[in-house]
């Protein structure tokens, strides 16, 4: 017994004439008449008696069209499903988002799910890389968007870069820095707290490299945590000097440091290797291609 076979019955009931449904049905009446007769005899009883030239449900016949019409209402939604959790617009997808990542992506994301794909459930998870590629290695998240460069390579993980984003030094509208007309330099710059989300070995490297051991995060970030957002309000509202990338704080006021800082954050999507992809990722990829940039569009993005 098929699908086929049952549309094949409840088209037959419908029409009451073999040459209408096989109409219906764009078969030839012979083909049609074999579908039917295969299927009475793999039930053993008739379904249709011939009344002339009409074709009427037997009391078994009535009884399987009930069962049939279900069977494929059923068959249908099961198809629309898959339709939709092919498309990720349905399903659940769960990801998790690093500080920058999270700051630029996780508002704008849960947005376009609500407006959008309202049957797709969307569980979103922030924390620190680490945390975030055991969670996928566990299998409790279906994808990550980190800071490539915080993530160590391994032959599990699969990491697409999509864009580098620039970071800077940065305060609020009149801050004291600001009064200097020929850049800052760092020294200066550790008069107040510097405040920063984690940041990479590179990172790190780049910020030794710029301006000497004292600028090693662990010696110069007095204010640390993984929600950009905070960060950026302390900053806002104090003399705090946030290290973050330019975009996920555009009414901060960027320092011009001596020498430049000139670094920038690698964001990723991380999935594993040889594992079905996640319904929904592929408009997170549209999102991170738009968002995770730097410019007005960006900016915007962020607020």
């Amino acid at each position: 017994m098929t699908l086929v076979q049952l549309r094949h019955l409840v088209a037959l009931a419908q029409s009451g004439s073999f040459s209408k449904a096989a109409q219906a049905q764009f078969l030839t009446q012979p083909a049609l008449s074999r579908s039917i007769r295969a299927l009475e005899d793999e039930l053993g009883v008739p379904l249709f008696d011939r009344v002339g030239r009409r074709v009427e449900p037997t009391p078994v016949g009535r009884e399987m069209l009930a069962r049939a019409h279900q069977l494929l209402a059923d068959a249908d939604d099961l198809r629309r499903s898959g339709e939709r959790l092919r498309d990720g617009s349905a399903g659940v997808l769960r990801i998790g988002l690093g500080s920058g990542p999270g700051a630029m992506l996780m508002t704008p994301l849960l947005m376009h799910a609500a407006q959008q794909r309202p049957q797709l459930h969307v569980e979103v998870v922030r924390a620190g890389t680490d945390l975030l590629v055991h969670a996928l290695r566990s299998r409790a998240l279906d994808a990550l968007v980190v800071d490539a460069r915080s993530l160590r390579p391994t032959p599990d993980v699969h990491a697409e870069f999509v864009h580098e984003m620039r970071g800077a030094f940065m305060v609020r509208r009149g801050h004291p820095l600001l009064k200097r007309r020929t850049g800052v330099s760092f020294d200066e710059l550790l008069r107040f707290p510097i405040a920063s989300t984690p940041l990479s070995d590179e990172v790190a490297r780049i910020l030794v490299e710029r301006y000497g051991p004292q600028a090693h995060p662990s010696e110069c970030v007095t204010l640390r945590c993984e929600e950009i957002p905070s960060l950026v309000a302390v900053a806002k509202r104090s003399d705090a000097v946030l290290l973050a990338i330019r975009a996920a704080a555009p009414e901060l006021v960027e320092l011009e440091l001596r020498p430049a800082l000139d670094a920038t954050a690698r964001f990723g999507l991380v999935t594993l290797v040889r594992r079905t992809e996640a319904p929904g990722l592929a408009f997170v990829r549209t999102l991170m291609a738009r968002l995770l940039r730097d410019g007005p569009e960006g900016d915007r993005a962020a607020l």
